[in-house]
């Protein structure tokens, strides 16, 4: 297993397991995108498309500095994010940007809005998580907005998770290394999230069941209520999200 290089850091900001990723992919048009890109970033393409995924998975073990939170360690998160780079140096950066992040715990959405500028929302969440034949598996992920459930849902092909293919789209998808949000005065934060690569199925089956005019705005909805492009189960690991860090204003 590979990881991205990792710049000196301070001790990581948080620490955790990200696991049993449901990840439904849409190809989503650049006009959509552009005006979300943060400053200092590009837009990030897979043969010149542009990506959108609906991410869904168990976070485990949450430390932040170090130390587990009572009632906060073990919980739920479904996000809609997009891909951007940034040169620095001698290097692209790959990244992701959120549209929304969703948890099931006030305090989590307060802390992720503080310290990143993230825009996570809180909701009830619920999950079930199956073995799937021999060798597959099973996700639903829940969350209950406005008197109703929601879901995303993906189920394995009955065969062992691999690593994904050298220039895949797949392998676009997981390979992001960096995190990218956009400030209240407009400029840029970037964090490194460390993680090996993670060994992923292409899903035999996957649903999105959600109101995503409502959730995400009326401009995802045409393209959030067909079929995904693709989707994957990932198996996950333990990750480390770094303290984040603003990045110079563009030339």
């Amino acid at each position: 297993m590979s990881t991205e290089p990792l710049t000196p850091q301070r001790p990581p900001f948080l620490t955790a397991e990200w696991r049993n990723l449901v990840i439904l992919n849409y190809d989503l048009p650049r006009e959509i995108l552009e005006p979300r890109v943060p400053s200092g970033t590009v837009l990030d393409t897979y043969r010149g498309r542009a990506y959108g995924s609906v991410v869904a998975f168990q976070f485990l073990n949450t430390r932040l500095k170090g130390t587990r939170v009572p009632f906060h360690a073990d919980f739920e998160e479904v996000n809609l994010r997009f891909y951007v780079r940034r040169f620095s140096g001698t290097e692209w950066r790959r990244g992701v940007v959120f549209v929304k992040e969703i948890v099931p715990r006030p305090a989590i959405a307060l802390t992720a809005r503080l310290a990143y500028n993230e825009p996570y929302v809180f909701h009830p969440m619920r999950h079930q998580v199956a073995q799937h034949g021999a060798a597959g598996i099973s996700a639903t992920y829940e969350w209950q907005r406005a008197g109703r459930w929601h879901r995303v849902e993906a189920t394995s092909p009955d065969a062992p998770p691999s690593l994904p293919g050298v220039g895949s789209l797949e392998e676009f998808i997981v390979e992001h290394y960096w995190g990218y949000t956009r400030q209240r005065d407009g400029s840029t934060l970037e964090y490194q999230v460390e993680h090996p690569s993670w060994r992923v199925w292409k899903a035999a089956a996957a649903t999105l069941q959600a109101d995503v005019a409502d959730l995400y705005g009326p401009e995802f909805a045409e393209v959030l209520g067909r079929p995904p492009a693709s989707a994957l189960i990932a198996e996950g690991s333990s990750v480390a999200v770094q303290p984040g860090r603003p990045i110079p204003p563009p030339a």
